[in-house]
């Protein structure tokens, strides 16, 4: 199982390490702040306070080597700066962190940033996906002609049903779901779609993730 951190637990930080503990991944939080470590832990059972500029601090809580690091730091620019440097020192791969202004973006991929996002200027659900690619779209391959998928529903699929969202022009069918922290299977019902709703869809693998995409402009 692939593990995530995120570095940071403000509004933006929250609502990623939120989203990310409804996937099949699994999440370290960390924050200076105890409340928002409490508030994020009735989601994420290894959530730590602790000061991210400290390589010893973030190295005893498992933060070394991950593929994936998101930093989401507020208006402490300096310690957004000295948490990427101490990441990096700790060989973690894809440091994404959160830029307040340009020229902070800019330095924050001089020194090791893989990619530098701007919450504000982004939009709804979305975020997730401009930010981790492969962890709230998973693709698992059957064979070289059958792919799942799993993936958040998009916004626009929102308190639909299925039928309403069904696209004639793909062969995916759909098979389980998870809503509310649990699984069904039972696809004949008349469940309308919830935000943070989690779909599992089956089909040939050259055509299913192009199946997302026109999902996501219905």
């Amino acid at each position: 199982m692939k593990t995530v951190a995120v570095v940071g637990l403000g509004k933006f930080g929250y609502y990623i390490a939120k989203s990310l503990s409804k996937l099949d991944v699994t999440v370290i939080a960390v924050d200076n702040n105890e409340q928002r470590v409490q508030e994020i832990s009735e989601y994420i059972e290894n959530a730590f306070v602790l000061d991210s500029t400290n390589k010893h601090a973030l190295e005893e809580v498992g933060i070394v080597e991950l593929d994936t690091v998101i930093v989401s730091i507020g208006e402490n620019i300096e310690a957004s700066i000295l948490s990427v440097m101490a990441l990096k020192d700790l060989g973690n791969k894809n440091i994404i962190a959160k830029a307040i202004t340009t020229t902070h973006g800019e330095i924050l991929a001089k020194i090791g940033a893989s990619k530098v996002v701007h919450p504000e200027k982004m939009a709804g659900r979305a975020l997730v996906k401009n930010l981790v690619e492969n962890i709230n779209f998973e693709k698992i391959d059957l064979s070289n002609s059958m792919r799942i998928i799993k993936f958040i529903a998009p916004p626009n699929t929102v308190s639909k049903t299925f039928k309403e969202i069904e696209i004639k022009t793909h062969d995916a069918k759909l098979i389980a779901y998870k809503s509310s922290g649990e699984w069904f299977t039972d696809l004949e019902n008349n469940h309308k779609i919830k935000e943070d709703d989690l779909l599992a869809y089956l089909g040939d693998a050259k055509k299913i993730e192009s199946f997302y995409d026109e999902l996501s402009k219905l």
